[in-house]
């Protein structure tokens, strides 16, 4: 199986819903070891878990596989365009950012986002289903 990015929704959910259908799929891809973060997304997660005083799952989220990330601003500016062309609006810089590292490292999203899922008709963008 590829590599598997975690965007930081599905984490929230696996989080929040230990019984979820969300939950048992992350557990399948940390079973199998091919979970991947960036800085990025532990940049979203980790203050929260740190507010929780949630150490330990703050050693084990920095633990993890991460992508390293080369920020290539005018690809993030043309993606930013084709959205706007396409009448996909009000996607955040961060998200651009995660579009572009996934398609760099040529790996999966996972992500419960919808706005990544219509990205992905015009981007080369693959998600996990």
């Amino acid at each position: 199986m590829n590599q598997v990015l975690l965007d930081s929704s599905v984490w929230i959910e696996y989080f929040r819903n230990s019984n979820s259908h969300i939950s048992s799929e992350v557990d399948k891809l940390i079973d199998l070891g091919n979970i991947y973060t960036t800085e990025l997304i532990l940049t979203e997660l980790i203050p929260f878990l740190k507010l929780k005083k949630q150490t330990q799952l703050i050693q084990i989220m920095e633990s993890l596989e991460s992508f390293e990330m080369f920020i290539d601003w005018k690809q993030i500016i043309e993606f930013q365009t084709t959205n706007l062309k396409n009448g996909i609006n009000n996607i955040g810089i961060p998200d651009l950012i995660i579009l572009q590292n996934t398609i760099q490292n040529e790996c999966i999203l996972f992500t419960l986002d919808k706005h990544f899922k219509l990205m992905s008709k015009i981007h080369k963008l693959k998600l996990y289903n």
